[in-house]
């Protein structure tokens, strides 16, 4: 029997599968044998093997074709009759996978405006299958989560600060500790309270970002059809701007979205995560698993 992942695996499964994506991305063409990627992930071809089976649940061949601009549409095209019956709905159909246990509500225009004053932020580091994440939470919702790289931490509190910069902010990982747990452990059978986020933003942000929540998992969008889904289709631009401003990573689900010749563009937080979240999301819905990430979540010491 395999053994349970520890913290520390899952966060050395990411950092090997960031390094194998950018070991894909120089080396299209020809495409690598599996030795050598296995060398570039620092495994052997069986250890290799068996991460990718752990983490991806599909061969590395197959997660290198979904990493490709071709893997891309086609994915744009499995996603768009599923989209295009969301927009009919008003994206708020059965397609609406993701609000299972998400919803998102908006500070006051007040508090907006304040930085959040009057709200408490409990915070802490967590490590997840992505890689390490400063989770933010207060008594109404989750109102950050982003992703870490080395001294990226500090620049991902900083922020944090920026974003709300009246509010209290309080260090309290064992406090956040429960709420990265469902962040990434959440399957499509689980019942329970649906995860609530608090964001602030202009009216606009908060259009992209509630149309965001109706991309399913497995499917992605482009640019322009967002711009639609809020009703502006010619804003397809300023939605990237909005994405960009997104505080919510992976639960308000920006790496869904792409451009419209399937190239998947730039991440807040980095393109090798965004393709990472992207083949693994592509993977478990081909094969009908589980739609959130359930290994590896815990304190990482913040």
């Amino acid at each position: 029997m395999e053994r349970r992942l520890t913290q520390r695996d899952a966060v050395s499964d990411y950092d090997r599968i960031a390094a194998t994506i950018r070991f894909l991305d120089e080396h299209r063409t020809p495409q690598p044998r599996l030795r050598d990627v296995a060398d570039a992930a620092g495994l052997s071809e069986f250890h290799f093997q068996r991460l990718f089976t752990r983490w991806a649940g599909i061969s590395p061949k197959r997660f290198a074709q979904l990493l490709t601009i071709d893997g891309a549409r086609a994915l744009l095209r499995q996603s768009r009759s599923l989209l295009d019956a969301a927009l009919e709905l008003g994206l708020s159909g059965p397609s609406r996978l993701h609000d299972l246990f998400v919803t998102i509500d908006a500070v006051t225009p007040g508090e907006y405006k304040g930085g959040g004053g009057g709200l408490r932020i409990k915070f802490g580091m967590h490590e997840s299958p992505f890689g390490s994440c400063l989770i933010g939470v207060t008594g109404r919702g989750i109102c950050w989560l982003s992703f870490a790289d080395g001294h990226a931490a500090r620049d991902g509190l900083t922020e944090l600060r920026e974003t709300w910069p009246a509010a209290e902010l309080v260090r309290n990982p064992r406090a956040t500790a429960a709420i990265a747990g469902r962040v990434f452990r959440v399957r499509r059978t689980e019942r329970g309270a649906p995860l609530r986020l608090l964001v602030g933003g202009t009216n606009f942000q908060l259009k992209v970002w509630e149309a965001l929540i109706g991309i399913p998992p497995g499917r992605v969008a482009t640019y322009g059809e967002l711009a639609k889904a809020i009703g502006q289709p010619h804003a397809a631009r300023a939605v990237g701007h909005a994405l960009a401003a997104n505080p919510i990573s992976y639960l308000i689900p920006c790496h869904r979205v792409i451009r419209g010749l399937g190239v998947v563009g730039n991440y807040r937080w980095g393109t090798p995560r965004k393709q990472a979240m992207l083949a693994w999301e592509g993977a478990q819905s081909a094969s009908g698993g589980a739609w959130a990430v359930g290994a590896g979540v815990g304190e990482s010491g913040a």
